[in-house]
């Protein structure tokens, strides 16, 4: 909406202009008077928009690389035309159309070179020069859909194990809004899930959080939009999608993925430790007890089926690793597997054993 209130006050100005320059330069117009001055002056305000709408998606580091491109070109184009190759060819039309297709060829081939190098080639022609603002922050973490759902980026950053600069897409905002604004109850309960997790990190003021506005409109997947993007801001990219990430590191984009930091941060149990952990459920076989330890870790205990509800002490035995992660086996300790037998109760009635020996 802004964008086109600016493109409107533009056409004013444009039509105004037009309407100024044929009072003041009659002959431009061919003396046709103030009218025709503003029919072309709206004229060239809407060719400038028709302009601005083929380059939409054309960003600054584009322009800047094209403009850069034009500029060697037409130096190497100029040191080619200066190097004495065609003093034979007098001043006619010839060396002037050889001159024009050696501007016009080097300044294409310099444009079309810039637009598909990086900020790495661009340090092989200015050695030692890196072209990167100084304010920028050092450590930019890019936040995709699923890790902010997830939510356990939000404890991270409390406990201060990550730090940066939070960047989450508008792109990403809005896919979060439309899943919370979804039908189906699931999904609405993971936007909404995620759009809390969010309000939260906001809240912390250890991290700043930042609405990062710029978008790829050539790109429909968002995936895709967060690879671009990651790329051009130097950033790590954080996500739970294992396809997201594996794509992230073919690109040399740095990628953290929390379930892959939750594996590596399990407790390493050995056969003989001791556990405490409250028995959830029964196992499948008889006799078992099933409990879970903080990370999620799922724990059998044998012995433990009328333990259920309490909480109890274990000695692991072994471990199986499983596709979906590890689980121990453990055995109740012996001074709970049993519960004491009750004393038996003597009433003041009945004669002593001794008495009736």
């Amino acid at each position: 909406m802004a964008l086109w209130v600016i493109r409107i006050l533009f056409l004013c100005l444009c039509t105004v202009g037009g309407y100024a320059v044929s009072q003041v330069r009659p002959e431009y117009v061919g003396g046709m008077g103030g009218l025709i001055g503003m029919v072309i002056g709206f004229g060239f305000g809407w060719l400038m928009i028709a302009v601005d709408e083929m380059l939409k998606g054309f960003s600054l580091r584009a322009f800047s690389a094209t403009t850069f491109g034009l500029l060697l070109g037409t130096v190497v184009a100029l040191l080619i035309d200066r190097s004495g190759l065609f003093e034979n060819v007098e001043e006619t039309p010839t060396r002037w159309l050889i001159r024009l297709g050696l501007f016009l060829s080097f300044s294409y081939i310099g444009i079309v070179l810039a637009m598909r190098s990086n900020k790495e080639d661009f340090s092989l022609i200015i050695p030692y020069v890196r072209f990167a603002p100084q304010t920028r922050p050092d450590n930019l973490l890019l936040m995709d859909t699923s890790v902010i759902i997830d939510g356990r980026i939000a404890d991270l950053i409390e406990a201060n194990f990550v730090e940066g600069l939070i960047v989450v897409p508008r792109f990403v905002l809005k896919e979060l809004q439309t899943i919370a604004d979804s039908t189906d109850p699931i999904k609405r309960a993971r936007g909404r899930r995620g759009l809390e997790v969010l309000n939260r990190i906001q809240r912390n003021t250890r991290n700043e959080v930042k609405i990062h506005d710029g978008d790829f409109p050539e790109e429909k997947e968002v995936d895709a939009k967060l690879i671009r993007l990651a790329r051009n801001l130097n950033a790590k990219l954080f996500t739970n999608d294992y396809n997201l990430g594996k794509v992230a590191e073919l690109q040399n984009i740095p990628c953290v993925n929390l379930h892959e930091l939750a594996k590596s941060m399990r407790v390493i149990l050995l056969p003989g430790e001791v556990l405490t952990l409250r028995i959830a459920r029964e196992g499948k076989d008889r006799g078992q007890g099933v409990g879970y330890l903080p990370d999620g870790t799922m724990v059998v205990v044998n012995r433990a089926q009328n333990c259920v509800g309490q909480q109890v002490e274990a000695q692991v035995q072994s471990t199986l690793q499983t596709g979906a992660g590890i689980i121990v086996f453990a055995d109740l300790r012996a001074t709970l597997a049993e519960p004491p037998k009750p004393e038996p109760v003597v009433s003041a009635s009945s004669p002593h054993p001794s008495a009736r020996a």
